[in-house]
């Protein structure tokens, strides 16, 4: 017999249309950032490091899908600016994680995992924690958030999501992309 978690990742695999739809639609009225109560999937939340305890904060955030277009330009014949789709090298997770960075200025953003997407919008769950709590700070594998090295995380690239975008999830023999691929360039490797 399956475990729990086990039933819920199960079921995340196939959702429920109607129920997905209905859920959506609320979603869409409510603003922006929504700080919610518990995490809608929790096998998920669980394992990118929530607790259910003071000091975790999940917040369901909702962003613009689509391409991002410049504007064409008025006069002038050149043909790198006419092409108006621009492709961001960031994911929308990290876009996400860094909307709710800047709003939350006195949580630091741990993870995040997509809860739906329709049409317009993509619906995440960014899972926060308040260093400044003494649950956290008691807490043996959660204390090193509070510390200064993992300031403002999601900005600064060191998310999952950020780390992923910036193709820092394995290691390459001859790439140059560590430490950033700005660095790689400078150095010419």
């Amino acid at each position: 017999m399956k475990g729990m978690y086990h039933q819920i990742r199960e079921a995340w695999k196939k959702p429920d249309k109607k129920v997905l739809r209905e859920r959506m639609i609320e979603w869409r009225k409510s603003g922006v950032f929504t700080k919610v109560e518990n995490p809608l999937r929790l096998d998920r939340a669980r394992a990118l490091g929530y607790k259910a305890k003071k000091g975790f904060v999940i917040i369901r955030i909702r962003l613009k899908r689509g391409g991002h277009k410049r504007p064409r330009p008025n006069k002038g014949r050149r043909s790198k600016r006419l092409h108006t789709k621009k492709t961001l090298k960031m994911s929308y997770k990290w876009i996400a994680e860094q909307r709710v960075e800047r709003k939350y200025k006195n949580l630091e953003v741990l993870n995040s995992y997509l809860i739906g997407k329709d049409g317009i919008h993509c619906f995440y769950e960014v899972i926060c924690v308040d260093s400044s709590k003494p649950e956290i700070k008691n807490d043996k594998t959660m204390s090193w958030i509070g510390k200064g090295a993992n300031k403002k995380r999601a900005m600064r690239g060191l998310t999952s999501a950020a780390k992923k975008s910036r193709g820092l999830r394995n290691k390459h023999p001859t790439s140059k992309v560590r430490p950033s691929v700005r660095a790689g360039k400078r150095r010419g490797k």
